[in-house]
């Protein structure tokens, strides 16, 4: 298995560790379920790094508020999970998470905007960025998941592909609507060839432009652009992962 000769810095997605943990205790003690944090945990970092530190070891939880809510204009962003309950001791898992291993709450944000800003400093040949989240398959450099026990490496090319093909596809798990029928095949054939990310920007606007709108009042040419870039763009703010604080996408130039 390809995997990098040392880790400088361990990025964990606390908020899957804990939801995992929660959920697997389920019916059980407070006390059962952060044994299972520190089993999860204990396993990551044995995968990882050798001796974990403060400065070697970061771990992220999401906290209260999100920009995206605001930015979502075509359906309420993850607003397909409000009904969803969730496992009774994920509070005490998160708890734990925060108090035993350090995890950081994010404000305004998802704990993912973080871990973009975290892994943007440290160096992709020794970072690793720890998760079963697809989304973070856009961050370049190594990502570690932890249920699978795979590694995997992302170059920026392939990491603005997956970016961009979410943009077309949309993500139904946090309910952001793509294109009518447009999956990750039909994606990856718009995308075909396409090296730089100005190239992938522009044929995401060629295909919403392809879209028939149902909507009499569009005036077709130039009200039609206009929505294709307001949808690429609320799709590309949504999906994308900061990498630096408060970033806010913008199209390349």
């Amino acid at each position: 298995m390809k995997k990098p000769k040392t880790v400088t810095k361990c990025i964990i997605d606390a908020d899957i560790v804990a939801y995992r943990s929660a959920a697997g205790t389920e019916g059980k003690s407070p006390r059962e379920t952060e044994e299972k944090v520190d089993l999860l945990m204990n396993y990551i970092v044995g995968e990882t790094v050798i001796f974990p530190t403060g400065d070697n070891l970061e771990c992220y939880l999401t906290g209260a508020g999100n920009f995206r809510y605001d930015v979502a204009k075509t359906a309420p962003y993850k607003g397909n999970r409000k009904d969803v309950p969730k496992p009774s001791n994920l509070p005490e898992a998160r708890g734990y998470l925060q108090h035993k291993w350090g995890a950081i709450i994010s404000e305004g944000e998802e704990a993912d905007d973080l871990i973009g800003i975290a892994s943007a400093r440290g160096d992709p040949e020794t970072t690793v960025v720890c998760t079963i989240d697809k989304d973070m398959m856009q961050l370049p450099g190594w990502n570690f998941n932890f249920v699978k026990n795979e590694w995997t490496c992302i170059g920026v090319e392939g990491g603005n592909k997956f970016f961009y093909t979410q943009i077309l596809t949309g993500d139904s798990a946090d309910n952001i609507k793509g294109i009518f029928r447009v999956g990750p095949v039909k994606a990856g054939k718009i995308l075909e060839g396409l090296t730089t990310e100005k190239q992938m920007y522009e044929a995401c606007l060629e295909a919403y432009l392809e879209v028939k709108l149902d909507n009499p009042d569009i005036k077709y040419p130039f009200e039609k652009m206009a929505w294709a870039e307001e949808r690429v763009l609320e799709n590309a703010r949504l999906l994308w992962l900061r990498r630096y604080e408060n970033q806010m996408w913008e199209p390349p130039k």
